[in-house]
């Protein structure tokens, strides 16, 4: 038990869930912003789509009943099923663009390892770059 509680405090430390609630925080607000493009202008696409192809220029309510079926009193609305159906599509390839891009702007900034082995010098490397400059000074003075 006492390993769980130091696993707790190391998760807490390490701002992993502060990452975490950042992302619910953003994930929400992202869906609403999905949702509202899906209802307010896909969907009225596909209505458009429906009454002037489907339903031969009739009104998109009448067009929208092509979709909904009612059996024994009893509503399907297929048109709610369709637009959940297209948020997600949408939803999931503006996060699949988010990821890539991220992933895409972490490999620019990755130092390959030829770079950081140039970048790592020991007190002998800077001893060595010194002695040189004062031999080439020497050099030029005599």
């Amino acid at each position: 038990m006492k390993k769980l509680g130091s696993e707790f405090k190391e998760f807490i430390i390490k701002g992993d869930a502060l990452n975490l609630a950042i992302g619910v925080v953003i994930g929400a607000a992202f869906t609403g912003i999905v949702t509202s493009i899906v209802e307010n202008f896909i969907t009225p696409l596909i209505e458009l789509f429906i009454s002037l192809f489907v339903d031969r220029g009739g009104d998109m309510e009448g067009a929208l009943k092509v979709l909904n079926v009612n059996i024994n009193g009893v509503d399907f609305n297929f048109s709610v099923i369709i637009s959940a159906i297209i948020t997600f599509l949408i939803t999931g390839f503006v996060l699949f663009l988010v990821v890539k891009s991220v992933n895409h702007a972490k490999a620019l900034t990755a130092k390959t390892p030829e770079e950081e082995e140039e970048a790592t010098y020991t007190s002998e490397d800077y001893l060595k770059e010194i002695r040189d400059l004062l031999q080439e000074n020497a050099d030029k003075n005599k």
